[in-house]
């Protein structure tokens, strides 16, 4: 049954929609392919000189798309307020609505596809180009060439600009309207032209009875990739993987995005893929229904009894970035920090006094950004190896983690711990583990922010409210249970998904809260909290009762967690006072 599943023909035929909004159902010789994923494949090209200048012009063509655009945008916003209001022009950070247009006047464009339409209309226009011919009599006559370069350089790379325009208008609006939340988000402003960055994007366009734009291994070079008005890029990596993904129809590319870093082209390849193939996925849980999917059964799967036996909590922090352990007791894992920052540091602060010192403009001075920009480079590509590591050991491990809360953004305004906090990228981590365990649908639990995993015993929940960030050992004064700090809350995070978790007699599904618990189904920014448990036994240490949960009483006493980026107790008592008020 699986090698059918895995053998599928050459060619795409048109997607059937599902019931999953963010997957396609293709038809391939009478089989149905479930496309439920999107996942990138980046590679380091090695071109050749000649190669080098054309994808030169492509990164300089989507700059001056975006930034022509931008022009049109401005221009259009300030014809329709200035016939609204004579006198009156727009202000440069775009303070206005996004029905900015007067009856009369040309609709401004906001959407990508609006922008690509005022975009086309301009390059063939003679406000992009235009020239005087002369005849033999000597009689001159005026031609309208447009944007004359703009056949060098393939056309998507214009409107994929445009698209991009776009999505910045409408995150400033949504950002300034309210819709949007998270840090406020400006005006979009004009690039500039950089030696050293810079990037364009192009779509793969596959018609029936010819060849995709997008190719990989074409000819004798299996690590190649073929682009359009560009020819084939040798890659420096082995496309094998991929490759064989496309050629079997378990992949199909969607568009591919060129970027220039210091002394280094990159090509990341987007492609949407089937899903991960059953023997890979995670079986059932014991007491969690598993639905059935791709028409494979759970019993089908893969039968690890480790793997899906309990949850796993994982505490992360400075010391030890990343510490797993069950609700028993045992540790499963723990990563040191590697601190790739703090290691890179001395040859960055060199280097950075070293660009300081040339002189601007000058040649030195380009190759000494270089230098700095490559030991950029290495920082971060030496954080998102150990992040990957981390991540793909635990979601192939383990089928259920649970996470906690953390505000980050709150804990970065602490000065003497933001560059720590930056350097051990808490957030990228969850992001890659939330993603790669839907992938094999696995299943992960976000803890609440105010549950106090690190002061809580795990023998007996008694709940420790001197302990400091300096302790890293957890000593109990009531059981005397002595145990690591971060080993302890990570226990703490498992016991507290097995006390949140429906059973199946609940009738619940997967994945669904008990009545009156408002976390189990996802954070929560405004819940209360209780200093101590309310529930007594092995199976209540760190929980709280199912009848209590989000409550507080008006003598609750609020303590500050600045480990999670908890609020000072006088703001908490404020709010507290504010929302107890008759």
């Amino acid at each position: 049954m699986f090698r059918t599943w895995l053998r599928f023909g050459r060619d795409w035929p048109s997607p059937i929609k599902s019931s999953n909004m963010c997957s396609h159902t293709w038809v391939i010789r009478g089989r149905i392919v479930y496309m439920a994923r999107h996942t990138s494949f980046r590679y380091c090209l090695d071109p050749t000189v000649e190669q080098e200048r054309v994808l030169s012009w492509h990164v300089g063509a989507a700059r001056f798309g975006f930034n022509q655009a931008l022009h049109l945008h401005k221009e259009a916003r300030y014809a329709a307020h200035s016939r609204e209001s004579p006198g009156l022009g727009v202000r440069s950070d775009g303070d206005h609505s996004e029905d900015d247009t007067v009856p009369g006047v040309a609709r401004v464009p906001w959407t990508g596809f609006d922008l690509i339409t005022a975009f086309n209309a301009w390059k063939r226009s003679e406000a992009a180009g235009r020239r005087f011919v002369a005849d033999a009599n000597g009689t001159a006559r005026l031609e309208v060439t447009g944007l004359v370069w703009r056949d060098k350089v393939v056309a998507q790379v214009f409107e994929e600009a445009a698209v991009d325009l776009g999505r910045a208008l409408r995150a400033h609006n949504d950002s300034r309207t309210g819709a949007r939340k998270g840090p406020t988000v400006g005006f979009p402003r004009f690039k500039k032209k950089s030696p050293t960055g810079g990037s364009f994007r192009i779509r793969n366009k596959a018609t029936a009875g010819r060849r995709a734009g997008i190719r990989l291994g074409d000819g004798d070079r299996p690590r190649s990739v073929s682009l359009p008005k560009i020819g084939v890029l040798r890659v420096r990596e082995d496309t094998r993987r991929l490759r064989r993904m496309v050629t079997k129809g378990r992949a199909r590319i969607l568009f591919v995005t060129v970027s220039r870093g210091a002394n280094r082209w990159w090509i990341s390849i987007t492609i949407e893929a089937a899903d991960v193939h059953p023997a890979l996925r995670h079986a059932a849980a014991p007491h969690v229904p598993q639905p059935v999917k791709d028409g494979v059964e759970a019993a089908n799967r893969q039968d690890d009894a480790g793997r899906a036996a309990g949850w796993v909590g994982v505490d992360r922090g400075l010391h030890a970035l990343a510490v797993g352990g069950t609700s028993d007791g045992v540790e499963v894992l723990r990563v040191s920090n590697q601190r790739a920052l703090r290691r890179g540091l001395p040859r960055l602060r060199r280097l950075s006094k070293a660009v300081s010192r040339k002189k601007k403009g000058s040649k030195n001075r380009r190759r000494a950004v270089v230098r700095l920009s490559r030991q950029h480079a290495r920082i971060r590509d030496r954080r998102c190896h150990v992040l990957h590591q981390v991540s793909n050991q635990l979601v192939k491990n383990h089928a259920r983690l649970v996470l906690e809360d953390l505000n980050i953004t709150g804990m970065r305004s602490n000065q003497k711990l933001s560059r720590a906090i930056n350097d051990a990228a808490w957030g990228e981590l969850a992001r890659q583990v939330t993603y790669k365990q839907a992938w094999r649908d696995g299943q992960v639990v976000v803890v609440d922010r105010w549950f106090p995993s690190s002061k809580t015993c795990s023998s007996c929940g008694t709940l420790r409210k001197d302990l400091t960030l300096k302790d890293r050992t957890f000593e109990c004064h009531e059981c005397g249970h002595v145990m690591d700090r971060d080993l302890n809350a990570a226990v703490n995070l498992a016991a507290w998904a097995e006390n949140h978790t429906p059973p199946v007699d609940d009738g619940a599904g997967c994945g669904v809260a008990r009545v009156g618990d408002r976390q189990a189904a996802g954070p929560v920014i405004n819940a209360h909290r209780q200093d101590t448990p309310t529930d007594d036994g092995p199976r209540g240490r760190g929980g709280k009762g199912l009848d209590d949960v989000g409550t507080s009483r008006p003598h609750t006493r609020f303590d500050w967690t600045p480990e999670k980026g908890g609020v000072s107790q006088a703001t908490q008592l404020l709010k507290h006072a504010v929302g107890c008020r008759p």
